[in-house]
């Protein structure tokens, strides 16, 4: 049996981008959401060069970018940025 997926949270500042977005691209960010709960650790981390910041990630899926933080105590997943290019 698979371990629960994490729960996932959204930051005031990314909640604010997801309300102005189109449907079609919030749609696309709840799809990235599902995968990253799933597995966290599919995605790129941000900031290779950070020793630190292996728990900040990113997935990119056309003009959208995604990036969160995982909360590996309490098994949560915190949207910190959400950008459109569209």
């Amino acid at each position: 049996m698979s371990p629960a997926p994490y729960a996932v949270r959204v930051s005031a500042p990314a909640a604010k981008v997801l309300d102005c977005l189109p449907e079609h691209a919030v749609d696309i960010v709840w799809d990235i959401l599902v995968a990253a709960a799933a597995d966290p650790w599919g995605f790129r981390q941000f900031d290779t060069d950070d020793d630190e910041g292996e728990d900040v990630r990113y997935a990119a899926v056309g003009q959208l970018s995604v990036t969160f933080w995982i909360n590996r105590p309490l098994r949560s997943l915190t949207v910190l940025d959400i950008v459109w290019l569209g």
